[in-house]
């Protein structure tokens, strides 16, 4: 019985950690989606004003950028 249990636990501990790696590729995409859509909002933009407010009512994050290489 022991021994099915320290099975049991690597296998949950090799699920946690590729959740992990999927969640932090998850967040990594997100971001990217992100900086893309503020890029996408500001272009189309007449002035800082209307971008501003653009960015808030989509819920978008002008202060996210960051180097994606």
């Amino acid at each position: 019985m022991t021994w099915a249990r320290r099975s049991g636990s690597s296998l949950a501990n090799d699920e946690d950690s590729r959740m992990g790696v999927i969640r932090a590729e998850e967040a990594v995409r997100l971001g990217e989606q992100n900086d893309r859509a503020v890029i996408t909002v500001a272009g189309h933009s007449s002035d800082v004003r209307e971008c501003a407010e653009l960015l808030a009512m989509l819920g978008l994050d002008a202060g996210r950028r960051h180097k994606t290489a």
